[in-house]
């Protein structure tokens, strides 16, 4: 394997988005979002993962580059239908399309989005293309259903941690871990092989969100890219919630008053200092490493030499040490 960073494969994405000519198509009023959409386009994990991956296991980047663009391209498209459903205002630091736009270019775009990836997923050879895009679409199912229970989640005012943890596999682990498949299979990977990199992905998903929860009641707002404290404005289910409100305490009492308290600067200090009081960011802190550890034994057990894994291994200690 030819080794690059992390950075490096960054950077082809990069080049390869750029190249795209999605600023120019007509209707201006439907790709001018898509291509601001995919501009600014944070950590490109999902993607990187999947070159990576391909790489890892015989096949160039540039022969894995339709795929992983198509892997991109189907997350920003779940991203505009986000902010739509959240009212969010900011992604990335910037007005989100539906601000930018409005909530129906937002979801127009975001549906081309969609065919595009599918069409972008499909460059492949027919030996691979069933498996892939196999993979693809129970992938995409699953993120959609994960969606739905995060909406239901916030009509309701108990959700377990597994509840939690389940939703979060669907809506998060789910396209890491068809990202890290994907990768394997273009490369012909042995099977064993293409179901390890998914749990890998997987677990590294469950982490990743985990970490999210986190920064977004902990982190800094000049390097997490949004307002800090959006979870708690919006009442929604984290993994910070969910685990206070299993313990069934006076904490978790707390927090319940709390979350009734009208959007506002003062109610986010106030549930900051119910999780501080109650040891919550430690325990965030532990579930990230134990699913980054899960997801580090998965990549072990494949028949990748220890070079070849060592990028991935670095990624996941890179993902769990992020402020953004």
């Amino acid at each position: 394997m030819d080794m690059k960073s992390i950075s490096d494969y960054s950077s082809l994405i990069e080049t390869a988005i750029a190249g795209s000519i999605y600023s120019s198509l007509k209707p201006a009023s439907l790709y001018e979002p898509i291509a601001y959409g995919l501009q600014k386009g944070g950590k490109r994990l999902r993607p990187v993962i999947l070159l990576i991956t391909a790489e890892a296991f015989g096949t160039p980047a540039p022969q894995a580059m339709p795929q992983a663009l198509g892997i991109e391209m189907f997350h920003n498209f779940t991203l505009l239908h986000d902010d739509v459903m959240d009212r969010s205002s900011l992604r990335r630091g910037r007005p989100t399309v539906c601000t930018k736009w409005d909530d129906n270019t937002a979801i127009l775009s975001g549906d081309t989005m969609l065919t595009l990836a599918t069409r972008l997923i499909s460059q492949t050879s027919d030996q691979r293309l069933r498996p892939v895009l196999d993979i693809f679409n129970t992938m995409a199912i699953e993120v959609y259903e994960g969606q739905r229970l995060d909406m239901d989640f916030e009509e309701r005012e108990n959700v377990s941690v597994s509840e939690y943890i389940e939703m979060i596999g669907k809506k998060t682990g789910a396209l890491l871990g068809a990202s890290a498949r994907i990768g394997a299979v273009i490369a012909g990977a042995p099977g064993a092989d293409a179901a390890l990199m998914y749990d890998f992905g997987m677990e590294l998903g469950l982490a990743f969100q985990i970490q999210d929860d986190l920064l977004d009641t902990f982190g800094d707002p000049a390097t997490f890219g949004k307002p800090i404290g959006g979870d708690i404005l919006n009442n929604k289910k984290t993994f910070l919630t969910t685990s206070l409100m299993e313990k069934c305490d006076a904490d978790a009492g707390a927090l319940a008053d709390a979350m009734k308290m009208p959007a506002s600067e003062l109610k986010i200090r106030v549930v900051k200092g119910i999780y501080e009081k109650a040891g919550i960011p430690a325990e965030c802190r532990k579930d990230i490493a134990a699913h980054s550890k899960k997801a580090l034994k998965a990549l072990r057990s494949t028949s990748l030499p220890e070079a070849d894994r060592r990028l991935l291994e670095h990624l996941v200690e890179k993902l769990i040490d992020r402020s953004r």
